[in-house]
């Protein structure tokens, strides 16, 4: 437990902090699986709505500094192939 002014301080800045990033991080959560139902559906239209939703929160949260650059990038590659498959493929 801690026994310093600064400590106490610490202890709330850093309990805000982590009620944020958590925030930030379900919500890039989320976006990506709305994205996901939207191919599993095979819906191009809502999938590519939904893709750039999840982009532009991934590329929030890698900002903030919530997730990693390399992580934001790597899931982006990831849902942007998905996504081209679906294009590509015949309905």
């Amino acid at each position: 437990m801690a026994n310093h002014k600064s400590a106490f301080k610490r202890i709330r800045q850093n309990e805000k902090r982590r009620l944020r990033n958590k925030h930030v991080k379900s919500t890039m959560k989320g976006c990506i699986k709305n994205f996901l139902k939207s191919i599993d559906d095979n819906n191009p239209e809502t999938a590519k709505e939904n893709l750039h939703t999840a982009i532009v929160s991934i590329d929030s949260a890698a900002s903030k500094g919530i997730i990693h650059k390399n992580n934001a990038s790597r899931k982006i590659s990831r849902l942007q192939k998905k996504f081209n498959t679906l294009e590509s493929s015949p309905n």
